[in-house]
């Protein structure tokens, strides 16, 4: 710890434990038992946590030192360059099964993410609801060959359909591919360009800049997906972004002046009380 102290490295004490607790074969330090606290580490254990330090000085997210992380009750494989889902994303899930849940038994429910990166989304709602089948797509053949692993090794494979594709430059093969879903769910690349360059070193140096920058608005890709939408979804079928704060009354403008085929039904906060989701639904 003290060496990523004089380094500068954010989160000193946590990155040690991750690391440490990784090496012995466990989550967090927390889930050790005590003798095991107690004993020194064999030489082969140091050499490994030497090795793993080394990677976090270099700014390197703990995410991709260990090689994994929990997404809810999931623990996902995680390489770099591919997007580290996020605590506020595991938000925008629940947000999405409570609406689901309401909705089973009626028919089978169809769900296509938008740059899915780890898979996390997709892979949440299908371990949540048995009865869900889901389309993925990223432009990143990274993040497709993650997603598609992460599915495999969690026995999930058989309700996912892939996709390489970019939303952006192939729009029909994306609406022939995809649709006819009942639900849309993304978390696009939100940031303002001009944002990009104060990004912390361990996002700026490591992770894909394509899954982070929505242009100079930070909407580029929002809007595609708002106008690919309605030919997407089923009637009264509905969308769950999660977008950054100055977006939703940005969204909720242009659904009501030009998105004639949706309708805007709200914005929900974060758990740090930011404007964070919108929530749309297709016109009837």
């Amino acid at each position: 710890m003290q060496c990523f102290q004089q380094h500068g490295i954010s989160e000193p004490l946590l990155s040690s434990q991750y690391i440490i607790a990784h090496v012995l074969g466990k989550k967090t330090l927390q889930s050790l038992e005590r003798r095991m606290l107690q004993e020194r580490l064999s030489d082969k254990e140091r050499e490994t946590v030497w090795a793993l330090c080394s990677k976090r000085l270099t700014r390197m997210p703990v995410q991709y030192v260990i090689e994994e992380w929990d997404f809810r009750d999931l623990t996902l494989k995680m390489r770099p360059p591919v997007f580290i889902p996020r605590p506020e994303t595991e938000e925008l899930v629940s947000l999405l099964l409570k609406d689901l849940r309401s909705q089973l038994g009626v028919r089978a429910l169809r769900c296509l993410e938008v740059g899915c990166g780890s898979g996390a989304i997709s892979l949440s709602l299908l371990h949540s609801v048995p009865q869900l089948k889901a389309v993925a797509l990223d432009q990143s053949q990274e993040a497709v060959c993650l997603t598609k692993e992460n599915a495999d090794r969690l026995g999930l494979l058989d309700r996912l359909e892939i996709y390489h594709l970019d939303i952006l430059k192939e729009a029909d093969l994306t609406l022939r591919s995809c649709g006819p879903v009942d639900v849309i769910v993304s978390n696009p690349p939100y940031l303002f360009s001009q944002d990009m360059e104060s990004l912390q070193a361990e996002i700026h140096r490591f992770e894909d800049h394509s899954a982070l920058d929505g242009g100079l608005d930070g909407m580029s890709v929002i809007r595609q997906i708002l106008t690919l939408a309605p030919r997407l979804l089923t009637d009264e079928g509905r969308m769950y972004l999660e977008v950054d704060p100055r977006h939703p009354p940005h969204i909720k403008g242009l659904v009501e002046e030009s998105m004639l085929g949706l309708q805007y039904l709200g914005s929900h906060c974060d758990f740090t009380n930011r404007l964070r989701f919108c929530i749309l639904q297709k016109r009837g």
